[in-house]
């Protein structure tokens, strides 16, 4: 896990700049809002909003990320609104933010910018549960907001902006159709469904921290799209939370809330979330519970003590609530997508892999076209796109690759798939590189090496072949079209590989129905 963090390439220092912004444009926002004269809540509602609007927004244009930032108060102040006028209201409450989960879920079908903004709304809400909002400071939070996400949004389009086009990889054909075989409406079913779940059994072991099952749910239903990918997501969120927990007891609590030595923590644990997001889900999740548990001692909670929890009284119990709560909310998650719905992992892995080969060959394509002088033709999108529909399959494939999965012969089976596409993705890189070289002329060898390769990935996407094609042996010399061609027969080759896990006999597939 270790390794996964800290060796994980980082293509253009992407993720690092994406983290250190992140630092930036939150601590500026707490500190606009205490120069506005922000209480302390006022401030960190400040906080967690710079943080959504610089986390969540991830529209391929900055045009798109602009109008969305625009819309995040938009879709937030209300919930805000309401979560503060029910506050005293436990019933209406609970309906009013199951009501927000589902329809934040739901709002995925109409891309980043629909995701982002049903993130910063059931977040809203969320918070406001967190800090006890009601109508008396819904002037003081309402602004706060505004003031961060205003803040966030020069930081990010103004002081640093480094975005030009990213790529969105939206959900795969397979999980498309109608009604409920729509994949937002039958993801805001499940999420419903858990939520329910989480809230009515959060109250039964915390009638003050409650959310907290509510929030894990929610968190678990980000970014997957079967159950397989829900089950392994809920399990990587309970460890992080563990091991935040169990960090956050050496590293947080005897600050005892001390406010110079709790903010530096805070600002390293944004830096965390932001940093490991990419790469590792319980990393990422170590760092906000750490984050959350830093918030806690400015807010004084943990001085104060926290409810108990099996006859454990004060911080510790605080702790361990905090456990038992996000291990009640991935339960919610698991048991909504097993039984409401459900998506086989098999689909949505195919689906996945199939975009991720499709990609290879219009990188391919794009990369010859550039070495053959086209006007206009640059693989560089094309390289990010591939690079973020591998993070998806990776995601996809997770529940095979698990250590705790007792099929090992389909585990070899995906962790071979992987290592092609791994492979794929790095020939792709070099060839892109090779195509960057302004000296790299055309050479009509490039051509046939390009259809071989988009013969390859018709052969595995497509039933009604059974092979790949085989591969002629290259014989480089120290050219750019020579080199392009070297990264064009590695590429033949892997491909050539990946018709064997791929094309197993229907009896064994890939992943389990």
């Amino acid at each position: 896990m270790l390794k996964r963090v800290f060796v994980a390439p980082d293509p253009g220092r992407t993720r690092l700049r994406f983290a250190a912004r992140a630092v930036l444009g939150i601590g500026l926002a707490v500190a606009v809002c205490g120069a506005a004269g922000h209480s302390l809540p006022g401030a960190v509602a400040g906080g967690l909003a710079a943080l959504l609007a610089l986390f969540t927004v991830t529209d391929p244009t900055v045009r798109g990320q602009l109008v969305t930032t625009v819309l995040l108060p938009v879709a937030g102040l209300p919930v805000l609104a309401v979560a503060a006028g029910l506050h005293d209201h436990p019933v209406a409450r609970d309906l009013a933010f199951l009501a927000v989960v589902g329809a934040g879920v739901y709002a995925r079908r109409w891309g980043p910018r629909g995701h982002s903004l049903g993130v910063f709304a059931f977040m809203t809400f969320f918070v406001a549960q967190f800090l006890h909002t009601t109508t008396g400071r819904l002037a003081e939070v309402s602004a706060a907001v505004l003031l961060s996400v205003l803040t966030a949004a020069v930081v990010r389009f103004g002081v640093w902006c480094y975005e030009r086009r990213l790529p969105a990889a939206a959900a795969p054909a397979v999980l498309g159709g109608g009604g409920l075989e729509r994949v937002t409406t039958r993801q805001a079913v499940q999420a419903t469904a858990g939520a329910g779940f989480a809230l009515v059994v959060g109250q039964m072991v915390s009638g003050e921290r409650w959310y907290w099952a509510v929030g894990a749910t929610w968190w678990v239903f980000v970014n997957t799209a079967s159950r397989g990918e829900t089950l392994v997501r809920g399990f990587r969120r309970v460890l992080g939370t563990v091991l935040g927990i169990a960090l956050a007891a050496l590293v947080v609590v005897p600050l005892h809330g001390a406010a110079f030595p709790t903010a530096v923590l805070v600002a390293v644990s944004v830096y965390g979330i932001f940093y490991t997001a990419a790469v590792s889900y319980t990393w990422m999740m170590l760092w906000v519970t750490l984050l959350a548990t830093a918030l806690y001692g400015l807010l004084g909670v943990l001085v104060s003590g926290g409810p108990g929890v099996l006859g454990v009284p004060g911080v510790p119990g605080l702790l361990a609530l905090r456990i038992g709560e996000t291990a009640v909310g991935a339960l919610g998650a698991w048991l909504a997508v097993l039984f409401v719905l459900p998506v086989t992992t098999h689909a949505v892995t195919d689906a996945w892999i199939q975009r991720a080969l499709r990609c290879v060959h219009t990188c391919t394509a794009e990369a010859a076209a550039r070495l053959a002088g086209t006007a206009g033709a640059d693989p560089a999108p094309r390289v990010a796109e591939l690079e973020q529909l591998l993070g998806r399959v990776r995601l996809s494939v997770a529940p095979l690759v698990h250590p705790l999965n007792p099929m090992r012969g389909r585990m070899r089976r995906a962790r071979q798939v992987l290592a092609l596409l791994d492979d794929c993705a790095r020939e792709v890189r070099g060839l892109v590189a090779v195509a960057a070289d302004p000296e790299a002329s055309h050479d009509e060898r490039l051509a046939a090496a390009c259809r071989r390769v988009e013969l390859a990935v018709e052969a595995l996407v497509d039933d009604g072949v059974d092979a790949a094609p085989r591969v002629a042996p290259a014989h480089p010399r120290p050219t750019a079209a020579e080199a392009a061609l070297t990264h064009l027969h590695a590429l033949e080759h892997a491909l050539a590989e990946l018709a064997t896990p791929l094309r197993a006999p229907s009896g064994s597939p890939l992943v389990g129905a």
